[in-house]
């Protein structure tokens, strides 16, 4: 009974989660042409369900670009939405399409969602997931012949927060070096926005089932918890060696009520080349600032360009 009650909490607080995942990806595609009408083995190829693990998630996808004359490639990972609760690594097929098309290697990878079949996931878990897939990719890459030299990764909602933390907790130990990070609407931090002056029994609920620690109401009032949820906190990893990194968050989100400002600040104090663009009109699936979407791509296509370019 425990933990269907700090299930039930954590899964209401993200209940539409999954569908605003697929709204980001049509954001993504749709709506900035981040789509590939003419899809074909002359374009690129999709090779799927490549183990990392021994678990039903633990797999990982490549969109292949068909050109395999080059002596390196970029890899872009994109990692899916969902809340951390749904979602699935196909999610995001016109995106890697796009990302081939492109010249890039793309994946998408695969993790163990927190569901009643897996009480004891937690980002913690799937970022730990995500660690341990990232050689493998980039290993199978190189086997089918795509040797990989520099890779970025990013994603959408939680996607974008396993993404931002590997870029930032678990960069220096990559496979190969971190370009840049990207991503929208990711929880960069668990301090909530607006949350209540005094600890209660919900919150240390929502961030034992977040971590995979027991948090109690005593360490929420002691600050003992900062310690527990320090591995699943992106912007407590950023230093002055951490990669450029391209955000995006929806000033209405009331989705993921986590707070953006320590990440913000995070970044600007130790220098890190950024872009954090503020859609002030949209929630959590960023629709109604089609200026800020333009904006949001083109950026990507200058990180791309500039740390990331294709040789």
């Amino acid at each position: 009974m425990k933990f269907l009650k700090t299930f039930a909490l954590y899964a209401s607080a993200f209940a539409v989660s999954f569908a605003v995942g697929f709204s980001l990806n049509l954001v993504m595609s749709r709506d900035t042409s981040m789509t590939v009408s003419n899809w074909s083995d002359e374009i690129g190829t999709i090779s799927r369900d490549f183990a990392y693990g021994d678990k039903a998630a633990q797999k990982f996808d490549l969109y292949l670009p068909a050109d395999k004359s080059r002596a390196h490639y970029g890899l872009v990972v994109y990692l899916h939405a969902g809340g951390f609760t749904a979602g699935d690594k196909t999610d995001d097929t016109e995106i890697l399409k796009w990302f081939a098309a492109q010249g890039y290697v793309g994946a998408g990878i695969g993790y163990t969602l927190l569901s009643e079949q897996n009480p004891t996931a937690s980002v913690k878990s799937m970022s730990d997931e995500i660690k341990t897939a990232m050689p493998i990719v980039v290993a199978k890459a190189k086997e089918l012949g795509y040797p990989i030299d520099k890779m970025a990764v990013g994603g959408g909602s939680a996607g974008h927060g396993l993404a931002a933390i590997y870029a930032f907790r678990d960069g220096n130990n990559a496979p190969v070096p971190i370009a840049f990070t990207f991503g929208m609407v990711g929880p960069t931090s668990f301090e909530m926005d607006g949350a209540p002056t005094e600890p209660n029994a919900e919150a240390a609920a929502m961030l034992s089932a977040l971590s995979g620690e027991a948090i109690s109401v005593e360490m929420l009032k002691s600050g003992d918890y900062q310690d527990k949820i320090k591995p699943i906190e992106a912007y407590r990893w950023v230093g002055e060696n951490s990669v450029p990194t391209l955000a995006a968050f929806g000033a209405q989100d009331k989705v993921m009520p986590f707070s953006t400002k320590p990440f913000q600040t995070a970044l600007a104090a130790h220098n890190v080349p950024h872009d954090v663009i503020i859609f002030e009109k949209s929630g959590h699936g960023m629709h109604r600032d089609k200026d800020k979407q333009k904006l949001y791509v083109a950026k990507l296509n200058e990180y791309l360009a500039k740390y990331l370019p294709v040789k």
